[in-house]
């Protein structure tokens, strides 16, 4: 039964070392000029052993986008979670968002390579399971508050998602230091127009 923990353990070593040069590696270089055989030496492993944990380099290439997803959901709740306004809690999760979108790796993996790569259905949909509910559970919180105007919450979580999302890739190619400033206090202009009074 020890042996059997150990071997898990060792899986799980081998499965993490296989993400975080993957995701070295594509934060670096982007997804088409990396290589199996890039990432299995970068880890110290086989390709054998990449190949029983992912079916290949598009997998790997989904489970790092997947982990950067679940990293940035993490630090965009936390920043909404600081605060217990509700409105507080929307702008400074929609403002931290923005924020974590500029840092180059999770530029080049989450919104460069990932629809790319993964089609631009695939990566909408992992976009939203990984986001999209606290955005539409912190409107609808806002509705049903009076803060927001009464309507379905759906199309302004589109909306706001899609507008955030096209605001990082702009930063992505900008070279202005005051872009990101600029381009949150017009995120804090266009969630202002959202409240009501």
């Amino acid at each position: 039964m020890r042996q059997h923990g150990i071997r898990a353990q060792q899986r799980e070593l081998t499965r993490q070392a296989l993400l975080r040069e993957g995701r070295r590696l594509f934060s670096d270089r982007g997804y088409g000029a990396v290589g199996l055989a890039d990432v299995v030496q970068a880890a110290g492993v086989t390709k054998g052993a990449l190949y029983h944990h992912f079916a290949g380099k598009a997998d790997l290439f989904r489970a790092v986008l997947e982990e950067l997803q679940q990293e940035v959901g993490r630090r965009v709740a936390a920043a909404a979670d600081a605060h217990d306004d509700p409105w507080t809690r929307l702008t400074a999760g929609c403002q931290e968002f923005l924020t974590a979108t500029t840092e180059p790796e999770v530029q080049r993996v989450m919104l460069v390579d990932g629809p790319a790569v993964l089609g631009w259905s695939r990566w909408r949909a992992m976009d939203e399971a990984a986001s999209a509910r606290h955005l539409a559970d912190a409107l609808s919180s806002l509705v049903d508050a009076g803060i927001i105007a009464p309507q379905p919450v759906q199309p302004l979580v589109h909306l706001l998602s899609g507008a955030m999302n096209e605001a990082a890739l702009w930063l992505e190619s900008s070279s202005d230091p005051e872009d990101l400033e600029h381009t949150r206090a017009a995120l804090g202009r266009l969630l202002q127009a959202l409240r009501i009074g």
